[in-house]
């Protein structure tokens, strides 16, 4: 049988949902479609929002051959057997799903394709493609960013088969929707899948739904555990906010559930390695060395051995000391950038490489730091109009004590640091 989401899923652009960005009338995405001169492309976003459907509907839309592979199940032998079909086809699309867990040589594999203009290419990934896909790679295509359905996508969905449930002589009476809105995370597929259940659920051609309905059908038949949909969230949030309340005994219990559920490991390393930087940071930093450590590793043995390296390493940082100060001290600095704009270099610390810059003051009253006692000196680094403003306030802990201590010691009260 097949799903409603399925069954629903657009043919046309004005039958699109959502991403009003990028193909709504006059958007960049649109405009490319209609003048029939679609570069290689990456779909970024989070799971079931439309990546695959309007991948599907550009091809139907300019009458194109549409191949399509998923990074899961594929490899380079089946990404040459496409690409071999397509020189025999003019305008071809592959469609790569998931395009993120590709490693190197399956990408490299499509470089010369991508190129010559063998195939068009339109990847779809959940992750940054600045970080999962090669640079080369990356430089030959445009990557546009889809976002999250809203309420409005979400209720449009929901009318869309309400309408469809009437044209089979069902009466789908949607009484409240706010589990489905909950269950459904923003996902599509998930909402549909939802609501779908919900109604399969009951006999009759007259339905009604309602929370307590869709909270028990949907309880009663979702996975426990979805690493494409709201729990694959909800769990990675679990195991972060675990570590971050240095609570190794749940940290290790969820890294167990997602390993469980088929978590890529890379992707639970590199949540590791933002966390020992963004919550331990200079409290202890032999935090990122091993966050860093265990991502490498993680990326040479795989699983299931490297469970073993994610368990050492989530224990590790759930039992470090904590600290966000560097990345608060980040964010207030980037808030005044955006309060003040940008400010102009002093002087005397502006590089000075040609006479007309020496003779403009360039580098002029510029102090060495090597060439005092104990390397250092005061002189001013902000520009006038902040000079004076602290953005790092040295965190509660052992380490950065002493770095306050060594501040104070450096820089009197300019900063605050002795008070």
């Amino acid at each position: 049988m097949t799903p409603l989401a399925e069954i629903l899923r657009p043919r046309t652009l004005d039958d699109y949902i959502g991403q009003k960005h990028l193909v709504g009338e006059g958007a960049v995405l649109r405009t490319l479609i209609e003048s029939e001169q679609i570069p290689s492309m990456i779909f970024w976003g989070p799971p079931g929002i439309g990546k695959t459907t309007l991948a599907m509907i550009i091809s139907q839309t300019l009458h194109r051959p549409f191949h399509t592979l998923s990074a899961i199940s594929s490899g380079v032998r089946e990404v040459r057997d496409v690409i071999q079909q397509a020189q025999q086809e003019e305008g071809a699309i592959l469609f790569i799903d998931e395009i993120h867990r590709f490693n190197k040589s399956q990408q490299d594999s499509l470089l010369g394709a991508v190129e010559k203009g063998t195939i068009t290419l339109i990847g779809a990934t959940t992750e940054n493609p600045s970080f999962e896909v090669i640079s080369a790679l990356l430089s030959r295509c445009q990557v546009y960013i889809l976002k999250d359905f809203d309420a409005n996508d979400m209720k449009q969905l929901l009318d869309t088969a309400v309408r469809y449930y009437a044209s089979q002589g069902k009466n789908v009476v949607l009484h409240e929707t706010d589990a489905l809105m909950r269950i459904s995370g923003g996902d599509a597929r998930k909402l549909l899948n939802a609501l779908e259940l919900t109604v399969n659920n009951e006999k009759g051609n007259d339905i009604l739904v309602d929370n307590a309905k869709v909270t028990k059908v949907v309880q009663q038949n979702l996975a426990f555990y979805d690493r494409q949909g709201e729990m694959h969230y909800d769990i990675i949030s679990a195991f972060i906010k675990s570590m971050r309340g240095s609570d190794p005994n749940a940290a290790v219990y969820w890294l167990a559930r997602m390993i469980e559920g088929g978590e890529d490991p890379i992707f639970i390393a590199r949540r590791m390695l933002i966390f020992a930087s963004e919550d331990i940071s200079n409290a202890n930093p032999n935090a990122l060395l091993l966050a860093n450590a265990c991502f490498e590793a993680v990326s040479k043995i795989g699983y299931p051995e490297c469970r073993i390296t994610l368990s050492q390493t989530a224990i590790y940082l759930a039992n470090s000391v904590k600290s966000n100060a560097t990345y608060v001290a980040l964010g207030n600095a980037q808030a005044m950038i955006r309060q003040t704009g940008d400010l102009p270099v002093p002087l005397h610390i502006r590089n000075a490489p040609t006479k007309l810059m020496k003779d403009l003051g360039y580098h002029d009253g510029y102090k060495y730091a090597h060439n005092y006692e104990n390397n250092f000196v005061e002189q001013e680094f902000l520009p006038d109009a902040i000079k004076g403003t602290k953005f790092y306030e040295p965190g509660n802990n052992a380490r950065e004590q002493e770095t306050r201590k060594l501040m104070a010691w450096r820089w009197g009260k300019k900063y605050g640091y002795d008070s």
